[in-house]
């Protein structure tokens, strides 16, 4: 089921986050992939990846929640509820987001070309 393909790239980039894998991310994010943090900052792909594996964010667990996901041809929408486990600065806390994200289907690959976090959901 095409669903539970696109919830599988989710987990997966999950797992890259808090591994920091640099490689692996870059495999699940489009080229031109745009995400905007819950601080209101929009990072290209190249910024968002430095941000989360060399940056001062850690991720220590990503658990994704009440997923769901909208199919139309190679475009899927996500939405959910990230539970974070992360640190930034040195300060850890565990925090609860909103989270949206588009992928789109080339060349039978998956891959986030957007996403959004926020607002906090606790």
């Amino acid at each position: 089921m095409i669903e539970d393909d696109v919830r599988a790239r989710v987990r997966a980039r999950s797992r890259a986050l808090v591994a920091r894998d640099e490689v692996a991310l870059l495999a699940l994010l489009h080229p031109r992939m745009v995400w905007t943090s819950p601080r209101g900052e929009v990072l290209d792909r190249a910024g968002y990846v430095a941000q989360v594996t060399g940056g001062v964010l850690v991720f220590h667990a990503q658990d994704v929640q009440e997923v769901a996901v909208a199919v139309a041809g190679d475009t899927a929408v996500v939405t959910g509820i990230a539970v974070d486990d992360l640190e930034r600065a040195g300060t850890r806390g565990v925090h609860r987001m909103h989270l949206t994200q588009t992928w789109v289907r080339e060349a039978g690959a998956w891959r986030m070309l957007a996403g959004h976090a926020g607002p906090r959901a606790d």
